[in-house]
Order: C-alpha cells, then sequence, then structure tokens
C-alpha cells in the first residue's frame, strides 16, 4: 500500500553531527522540555476530566517531538501528527481551543524543522495531512487562519531548505570545476611531453638503430653500444607512456586500478545502453590483442561514445569492431541532433589520436557526408616497440 504515511516512512534521514554547542544547548533544551511538559500538565489536570495517568501522557507527548526534531524531524513530526488527534481528548466547553498551547507551539516547531531539512514533496505531504485535524477539531471561524499559519511556516522552512540545498550545489559545482581545471592542465602537460620527449627520444633510437648501416667500419663493441642506447631509448619511451597515463587519469585512485581492455569495451556498451544511449553494437571476438592496444581501442570507444552523448544527444550511435590486416578497425557513427562542434573542446580528439599515433595507427574524425558524424580509427593488433 502507498501514498503519504508510506512515502514519509521510507524517507531516509542522515543525522546531522552535533558542534560544540551541543554541550549547552541539549542540557537547557531538555530542562526547557521539562518545565514545558509540567506547565502542561498542569493545564490538562486543571481544565480536563482526565486520569492522571492519561495527562501525564499527553503532556509527554505534546513535549517530546521537540528536541526529536532536532535529530529525526520525520519521527517528529509522526508523534506530533499521532498527538494532535489524542490531544483533543477530554475537551471541554470551557476551553476556546481543542489544545494546549504548550503542544500546539510544539507541532509548530516542529514542522518548521521538517521542512527546513527534508525535500519540498516531504514538507508537501506533512503539510497537507497536518490540516486535517485543524478542520476536524477547530471551530470554522479559526480553522482557515490556523490554516494560512502552517502553510506560511511550512513555506519558510521550505525556502530555507532551498536555499542551503543552492549553496551546497554551488560549493559542489565549484570542486568539480576545481577538478576540471586541474585534469585540463595535467592533459596539456602530458601533451607536451609527448610532443617534445617522445619525438626526441624516438629520433634517438632510431639514430642509434640505423648507426651500423650509416657509418662504415664501425665494429662490434660500438654496435653493441649503439643497439644499447637504442634499448634504452625504447624503455624510456615505456616509461614515458605509462606516466602519460598516470597524467590523464580520472583520479588519484584510477592510478592504482588495472587498465581495461579490449574484453571490457562489452562492459562500456552495456553501461552505455544503461545510461539511454541508443547503441547499436557489433564488437568481434579478436585474440591476441595486446595491452595497450586493448586500452587504447577502449579509451578511444569510450570517448567516442562519450561526445555522442554529449553532443548528439538521442541520436543513435553504431558502433562497430572488426578485425582486418592485423589491425582492429573501429568505427563509431552517430546521428547529429545538433550544430556539429557545438560545445567541443577538442581535447578529446587530440588525444585519440594520440594513442593511435602511439601505436602506429591512424584515425579520423569528421561528418560522413550523410547527415553523421565519424570517428574511425586503425590500431595495429600487436604494434611493435616504438
Amino acid at each position: 500500500m502507498t501514498g503519504p504515511l508510506t512515502y514519509l516512512t521510507f524517507k531516509q534521514e542522515t543525522p546531522r553531527p552535533a558542534g560544540r554547542r551541543s554541550t549547552y544547548v541539549v542540557p537547557v533544551l531538555l530542562f526547557s522540555m521539562v518545565g514545558l511538559g509540567f506547565a502542561d500538565a498542569e493545564y490538562l489536570a486543571a481544565n480536563r476530566d482526565l486520569p492522571s495517568w492519561l495527562t501525564t501522557l499527553l503532556a509527554a507527548g505534546a513535549v517530546v517531538p521537540v528536541p526529536l526534531a532536532l535529530r529525526l524531524p520525520v519521527w517528529a513530526w509522526r508523534l506530533g501528527f499521532v498527538m494532535l488527534f489524542l490531544g483533543v481528548l477530554g475537551t471541554t466547553a470551557q476551553e476556546s481551543w481543542p489544545w494546549a498551547t504548550v503542544q500546539i507551539l510544539g507541532f509548530l516547531f516542529v514542522l518548521l524543522r521538517l521542512a527546513a531539512t527534508s525535500e519540498s514533496a516531504v514538507t508537501l505531504w506533512a503539510t497537507g495531512l497536518s490540516l486535517c485535524p485543524v478542520f476536524l477539531f477547530t471551530p470554522p471561524s479559526n480553522a482557515w487562519g490556523v490554516a494560512v499559519l502552517l502553510v506560511a511556516i511550512a513555506a519558510l522552512g521550505d525556502i530555507v531548505s532551498r536555499r542551503r540545498s543552492a549553496r551546497e550545489m554551488s560549493e559542489i559545482t565549484e570542486l568539480e570545476r576545481a577538478r576540471r581545471a586541474v585534469l585540463e592542465e595535467r592533459a596539456r602537460i602530458a601533451r607536451e611531453m609527448h610532443d617534445v620527449v617522445a619525438h626526441h627520444m624516438s629520433m634517438i633510437a632510431v639514430q642509434a638503430e640505423t648507426a651500423p648501416y650509416r657509418v662504415d667500419g664501425m665494429n662490434d663493441e660500438t654496435r653493441q653500444e649503439m643497439a644499447g642506447i637504442a634499448t634504452t631509448a625504447r624503455s624510456a619511451l615505456t616509461d614515458m607512456r605509462r606516466l602519460l597515463g598516470a597524467l590523464r587519469a580520472e583520479d588519484a585512485e584510477a592510478e592504482k586500478q588495472p587498465q581495461p581492455g579490449y574484453a571490457q569495451i562489452t562492459d562500456l556498451v552495456a553501461t552505455a545502453r544503461k545510461a539511454g544511449l541508443p547503441l547499436e553494437a557489433s564488437v568481434a571476438e579478436v585474440d591476441g590483442v595486446s595491452d595497450a592496444s586493448g586500452l587504447a581501442t577502449y579509451r578511444i570507444v569510450q570517448e567516442a561514445l562519450a561526445n555522442a552523448a554529449r553532443h548528439a544527444p538521442g541520436g543513435t550511435v553504431r558502433l562497430g569492431i572488426r578485425l582486418g590486416d592485423d589491425a582492429l578497425l573501429v568505427d563509431v557513427v552517430n546521428e547529429l541532433t545538433s550544430e556539429p562542434g557545438r560545445n567541443r573542446t577538442g581535447h578529446g580528439l587530440i588525444g585519440m589520436r594520440e594513442r593511435v599515433t602511439l601505436l602506429g595507427g591512424d584515425l579520423t574524425a569528421g561528418p560522413d557526408g550523410d547527415g553523421g558524424y565519424r570517428v574511425a580509427a586503425r590500431i595495429p593488433r600487436r604494434p611493435e616497440t616504438r
């Protein structure tokens, strides 16, 4: 069975950590509640013909929701809501109001606390249900005034809740911008390292390997020395690729995790479909794909699907991966639902081209002439060390 009470039942609350002021606030609040409880009990004993145990129970039920609301506002409202029905027991004609003053003030505080700490939907249901006993037990001449008061207090609390949520979202946005700035700087450093260091190290390796063929009369010892230089240069390039991967990692924790490969592309496709991307995929089963080629293929597919979802939302995406001439042929085509190039930063395509170039492949990206956008890459299945 579902309804407003069910919704409120399953609303989860996260208690807020108590501050240093709670050392003084809690005792003062408890003493105040005890005093108000005694005052309410005296009022009920003087104005209503009720057993002493019931008077004590009603007085406790009137004040207990107030301290409870500081940590569990929904539970406090539930108790206060029930007490609105029990609080009218024994009402006499001498009373101009069906509830004791202490109970009404306490319930207003509970409703304000609930609205200030909960979602608008919870506040709406709680306020609507709170109006029911008002119109049931309050004289018609006063009911509408009380109803306006309840709605005003709930609206005030909801405004406080919305402002706090907006402030939290603003802080999250600022943190995300700062994180993006760091990632962009790391990507820029990675590109500069590739452009400068990789080029020179590759030239050193090539010159050392070709020296025996360009220089006549080179003895065996010199040939071995040149071969050692070439091997060292290749090793340095391998280490630099690992560093580039760390610089481009999304977060520090990702650097400690195993890198995805060709086998994880099917999981990537499934995740994209779950996210709502209209995706038609045909991924061939290819054996003997090196770790570097598998990682490059995964990242290219990941970036291409992300670009399609970002720049052409709602458009159908077709992914195809097959083996041809001992190379993986990746083809991603998406329908254009917005202006090509809109909101593009260009970093994604630059990164994809860098990955393919390092492995000795090639990549093309651009409009396909049929109203779509195509990313096509050829990645060697087992590239030689470059």
